[in-house]
């Protein structure tokens, strides 16, 4: 694995990636992202697909710090949480000791912010202490989606939610943490959210925008850069494929135009970098870290 902590500068802004996991193999989410596909498209390697196509992804969280705000984005799949997906069940990572390592305490974090509620975006919403789900993050405000939640709470039926929703949603809800927030609800002078639904209903991008510097954090309207040349290529995780594949094709062109420092929520490391526009479709430029 690569540098677990890395960071970089945008404007005033600083962000710091903290890598929960990284692998090469099956990438189970985009069944087209096949190695006789990927081999296909040398630019991924040496980041994001090896020699032999298989391609490579990352579950990080991103901790955004400004003036106003210590921000932690998408909390990964998080410890003692039993899962039906083997590889993410009962893991135990020194997450919360790579974020110390980083700099940032569990209580200098003020702010938790998930693009969506899926399993492997809230793990780390909680901690297991004495056999009760906890919040990790005690003195922070947890900003879930209102849309996002509406949905996601009529799932509690289907066990593949309700896994992740009884120990990682709830347990915050219940504290008393949490706050609602609008598809483009402003965080603070340097951060807004921005719709870019398809994923699930209520997924949300951020913007970061500091000292005329653009940045933005992708959530998972793609997950892996493959899917910048191959933009038809969906999610087996997309509740509506069609609408992921326009949000998709309407994002990376805005990236593009704009110059914006895009960092991909499951792209292996390095995991930031620039869309660039070649023919009909997108590749992408890697920015390394300071």
């Amino acid at each position: 694995m690569k540098n677990k902590v890395s960071s970089w500068k945008v404007g005033d802004v600083k962000i710091t990636r903290i890598i929960e996991g990284e692998r090469a193999g099956p990438m189970f989410v985009v069944p087209d992202a096949i190695p006789e596909n990927i081999i296909k498209m040398p630019w991924l390697q040496p980041y994001f697909s090896d020699s032999k196509g298989n391609t490579i992804v990352s579950v990080h969280a991103l901790v955004i710090e400004t003036k106003e705000k210590c921000i932690i984005v998408d909390t990964c799949l998080g410890n003692d949480k039993e899962r039906h997906i083997p590889s993410w069940n009962n893991l135990q990572t020194k997450f919360l000791e790579d974020l110390e390592s980083a700099g940032y305490k569990t209580d200098d974090i003020d702010t938790v912010l998930c693009t969506h509620l899926h399993t492997d975006h809230v793990g780390w919403n909680t901690i297991l202490v004495d056999d009760k789900w906890e919040p990790t993050f005690k003195k922070a405000d947890y900003l879930f989606g209102r849309e996002e939640w509406n949905y996601t709470e009529k799932q509690l039926g289907n066990p593949l939610y309700a896994e992740f929703i009884n120990d990682s949603i709830i347990p915050i809800i219940d504290s008393g943490l949490v706050k609602f927030v609008e598809l483009d609800e402003k965080i603070c002078e340097e951060i807004t959210l921005e719709p870019t639904l398809g994923h699930t209903p209520g997924h949300v991008s951020i913007k970061i925008l500091s000292n005329g510097e653009k940045a933005a954090i992708t959530g998972d309207f793609l997950h892996h850069p493959c899917q910048m040349e191959k933009l038809d290529w969906i999610s087996s995780a997309d509740w509506d494929p069609e609408l992921a594949k326009e949000t998709r094709r309407r994002k990376l062109l805005n990236y593009a135009d704009e110059k914006t420092l895009v960092f991909g929520t499951h792209f292996a490391s390095p995991s930031a970098g620039y869309v660039v526009k070649k023919d009909d479709h997108f590749i992408f430029e890697v920015k390394h870290p300071l």
